[in-house]
């Protein structure tokens, strides 16, 4: 039997979304105009996050990846602080060639519209003023302030990865557990229809029925037709909650969700050396297995806290039994709950 994994875990770029088998009925959408491909050069952000290695997903994880992107569901990953949620989305989208991952941090006062787009009102009001001044109206004036109502809108992460793309757009929606009460309940339709108007534009159609704004990557732009966008492959999505709330009963039956243990020393110790290298891990192991001993037992620690602790240490050959060194590599690996007193 063929295996039915299209993302494998494995960290090798490869073509393989493109043998993903068509969405249900209920999850398919054919929004116009089509949209050109992302670049999938090296991104950025992703080699910072995941490092030159890469510590290999459980299983699990693997498995719930695949069912989202099957599915054409957001995937909603809990887990402790980090245990490399956010990394999931740098991860799928490097090994499936998917292109730059859309980001959007949320924080207490995070809308629905933060994501979708944002408008400058004032700014069109201001150069309408100094059109008028300077230029003659003519029979098509009207329609000419209508399309460059498109200068002044841009898209957000949420807005950009719902353009009708042949290929999914990845979105990374992180620490959604902060956000305001209200904004899970506002992306239901979101997610369930797979659109989103925008009213500015849409109260211009009759006029203008296509306007061009730039979206949430560099210097790309897009045609919205009467106001109106809707995906032609769903965005593989990418939430992360450290369980800080709960959400509505509406919000989790439209994602599929993962939990994220935290690493045993094996993992920390392929986490280390990603980031800083075979010989670092293997001269920081007895740090790491200790790190790994004291989570279990008591406190709240974070796994980057390791990270920063090794670097801190290893940084400086010459460092090796500075006092000062080894009380900053201590203070770096307290427990969370209780800092370090100067």
């Amino acid at each position: 039997m063929s295996d039915w994994k299209i993302y494998r875990g494995d960290g090798v770029p490869h073509d393989g979304i493109g043998d993903l088998p068509a969405p249900p009925n209920w999850r398919d959408f054919r929004g116009e105009p089509v949209m050109p491909p992302i670049a999938t050069q090296a991104d950025g952000d992703a080699v910072r996050r995941l490092g030159t290695g890469r510590r290999p997903p459980d299983p699990a994880t693997v498995q719930m990846i695949n069912a989202a992107l099957y599915l054409r569901r957001p995937l909603l990953v809990t887990g402790k602080p980090g245990v490399g949620k956010s990394s999931l989305a740098y991860d799928v989208a490097q090994e499936l060639q998917l292109g730059r991952v859309l980001s959007w941090p949320i924080s207490s006062r995070s809308t629905l519209a933060d994501g979708l787009y944002a408008y400058d009102p004032v700014g069109r009001l201001r150069e309408e003023s100094i059109r008028n001044r300077t230029a003659k109206p003519t029979a098509n004036s009207a329609k000419d302030d209508d399309t460059l109502i498109g200068k002044f809108l841009t898209l957000g992460p949420l807005g950009t990865a719902l353009l009708p793309f042949e290929r999914p757009r990845v979105l990374l929606i992180d620490e959604i557990d902060k956000s305001d009460i209200d904004l899970p309940n506002d992306l239901l339709n979101v997610f369930e229809d797979g659109e989103y108007v925008i009213p500015e534009l849409r109260r211009v159609a009759a006029r203008t029925s296509e306007v061009e704004v730039l979206t949430a990557d560099d210097r790309v732009y897009a045609q919205v037709q009467e106001g109106r966008v809707r995906c032609r492959a769903f965005p593989f999505i990418v939430m992360t909650s450290n369980d800080e709330r709960e959400f509505p009963p509406a919000f989790l039956r439209r994602c599929l969700r993962l939990n994220l243990n935290e690493p045993q020393s094996d993992q920390i110790a392929a986490m280390v050396e990603s980031h800083l290298g075979p010989e670092t891990a293997t001269a920081a192991r007895e740090m790491i297995d200790a790190f790994a001993t004291r989570r279990t037992t008591a406190g709240v620690y974070a796994t980057d806290q390791i990270l920063s602790a090794v670097y801190l240490r290893f940084s400086r050959a010459d460092a090796d039994g500075d006092a000062a060194m080894i009380a900053a590599v201590d203070a770096v690996l307290n427990d969370l709950n209780n800092p370090a007193q100067p």
